[in-house]
């Protein structure tokens, strides 16, 4: 039995994309609500101003940077 490869499934979303608009949609709409919910929870968490500088105190702090 062939092993499944991560390709494999990339491949075959990309046929399923091509028959079915919907699919493209609704990943659209996922990828948007990820980016909102990553940009809030970055803004309450290093403030608006100063984003880089209080990102870079925070990274420095748990020893990423």
């Amino acid at each position: 039995m062939k092993q499944i490869s991560d390709l494999d499934y990339v491949t075959l979303y990309a046929e399923k994309l091509k028959h079915n608009n919907r699919l493209f949609a609704q990943q659209k709409v996922l990828i948007e609500s990820q980016m909102r919910a990553s940009s809030s929870f970055f803004a309450s968490m290093f403030g608006s101003k100063n984003y880089k500088e209080n990102a870079r105190k925070y990274l420095r702090s748990v020893g990423l940077l």
